[in-house]
């Protein structure tokens, strides 16, 4: 019977070499989809971050400039949305015809989520829960924010409330805007408790 320092020196067996190539197949195919998933999800928190940095340095143009700072989304015929920052040019808010006239003047380029965090749109997951009890749920509209799909920053720190979604293929997120404050807040949706918690 060969001793343990001859099993060293000659090497190891082929059935010890095929069980731990099975063993590090096995745990690869159990841990690469989770780490996919908490990028993904990483991913989608640092957008949701950003639109709402985005949407507290329009409140903060407000305040500097002494005049409303909207951030407007659109739709394109694609489905895909863009945000951009617009100054209210004649003391009466931001408007749709007052951009179009040229009175209100756009002071941050159109961008897309997407451009800067690659897989994450604004959209919501069907049947996600209202964020406040007793409210309503996203449905299939993710920018809820009135008719004019705007968020509305005034001399005073005050804006439009309203709620924003993101998501990604595993991820949830919606960002909150308070409209007596202008401040915001990150919500992560769990569809473990199927609640939103704050990031």
């Amino acid at each position: 019977m060969p001793s343990s320092r001859s099993l060293v020196a000659g090497g190891y067996s082929t059935i010890e070499l095929v069980f731990v190539v099975g063993l590090i197949m096995t745990i690869s195919t159990v841990s690469i989809p989770n780490m996919l998933t908490g990028l993904d999800d990483h991913n989608a928190a640092a957008a949701a971050r950003y639109l709402a940095t985005r949407l507290q340095r329009a409140r903060m143009e407000a305040v500097v400039r002494s005049r409303a700072v909207a951030v407007r989304f659109n739709q394109s015929s694609g489905g895909r949305y863009v945000f951009a920052v617009y100054v209210d040019g004649n003391h009466n808010g931001v408007t749709a015809h007052d951009i179009g006239q040229g009175i209100d003047q756009i002071i941050a380029p159109a961008e897309s989520i997407d451009d800067a965090f690659p897989g994450i749109e604004f959209g919501a997951l069907p049947g996600l829960p209202p964020v406040e009890p007793g409210g309503v749920p996203p449905g299939n509209d993710s920018i809820r924010l009135g008719t004019s799909d705007s968020a509305t920053f005034t001399p005073s720190g005050t804006s439009t409330s309203g709620s924003v979604y993101l998501r990604s293929r595993a991820a949830q997120y919606v960002v909150r805007i308070f409209g007596e404050t202008g401040k915001t807040r990150v919500l992560r949706f769990n569809p473990r408790t199927r609640h939103w918690e704050p990031l």
